[in-house]
């Protein structure tokens, strides 16, 4: 039988030869899966022999990366921020850089007040409840109008227990909260990519990713014209959105415009423009 170590440089090769960026990383993450072992536990255990049961399961998902699928989606999980995420094919796979957008957003709330947040296109409710778990008297409005997202939100709120500080709405921007409802602040991480784009992405994302939650329309801004027209009639104070490359002076303009008259941005870790906030005090 072969061993443990055999299993995982034959796959890390594999994913090589099939131009997977991570290709270490996304070896141990599945096979641990399959092995129900951590990647510390891999390493201890790499002259494991294993058998023809294992062996099947392992060639199994490592067919469906082989393929590009998202790691996400097989492992229908996403660590971000400080915690796991139910993740499925229909939603989109949070990213590290997103982590920039609970960040700053977490800048604007205060640990003892009571805020009321609208996350506005939640996909997996990433950021929304990552949010509340920081902030204890926060409460969340997390609004999309896709089936899918709305499910796996609905799970993730269960899963970290938020029931009681966070609903879960069907509708577009702010159309499902009540025009009576208080909010404070709005983050969103819109689609933003130019349609004639998105085929031009990695085949994780053109051929998995859903395009309702990545096409931003013909220059990418039409979301940021939306929200910002929302955030508007809504009175809301402060609003932070996720924005792409060399998108950071217009959507400025488009807050501008808008009324919002204190604009600044924050870059991710890779030093890229990354978070805009945009407020009118």
């Amino acid at each position: 039988m072969p061993t443990l170590i055999e299993i995982i440089k034959k796959t890390e090769q594999f994913f090589r030869n099939k131009g997977i960026d991570s290709p270490r990383l996304d070896t141990e993450l599945l096979i641990g899966s399959v092995l129900k072992l951590d990647r510390i536990q891999l390493y201890m255990k790499f002259d494991l022999p294993l058998n023809d049961q294992e062996l099947h399961e392992i060639r199994a998902v490592v067919r469906r990366r082989g393929n590009r699928e998202p790691v996400a989606y097989i492992l229908q999980e996403k660590s971000f921020y400080a915690h796991e995420f139910y993740i499925e094919e229909g939603v989109l796979c949070p990213r590290p850089d997103t982590e920039t957008l609970v960040v700053q957003a977490l800048n604007h709330i205060p640990k003892d007040e009571e805020v009321f947040i609208a996350d506005v296109g939640s996909g997996s409710g990433c950021v929304g409840l990552s949010i509340a778990m920081e902030r204890e008297k926060v409460k969340i409005y997390c609004t999309d109008i896709s089936e899918i997202a709305l499910r796996c939100t609905k799970k993730n709120v269960q899963r970290l227990d938020l029931q009681a500080r966070v609903a879960v709405l069907k509708g577009p921007y702010l159309d499902p909260i009540p025009m009576d409802r208080k909010i404070d602040i709005l983050v969103s991480n819109p689609p933003y990519i130019p349609s004639n784009d998105i085929n031009a992405l990695e085949p994780e994302v053109q051929q998995f990713e859903p395009r309702l939650a990545l096409d931003g329309g013909k220059d990418g801004l039409s979301c940021y014209r939306a929200l910002a027209l929302h955030a508007r009639n809504r009175k809301i104070p402060i609003v932070l959105v996720e924005i792409g490359i060399d998108q950071q002076q217009d959507v400025t303009t488009i807050f501008q415009n808008n009324g919002y008259s204190n604009i600044n941005t924050h870059n991710d870790l890779r030093g890229i423009p990354r978070v805009l906030v945009a407020s009118n005090q």
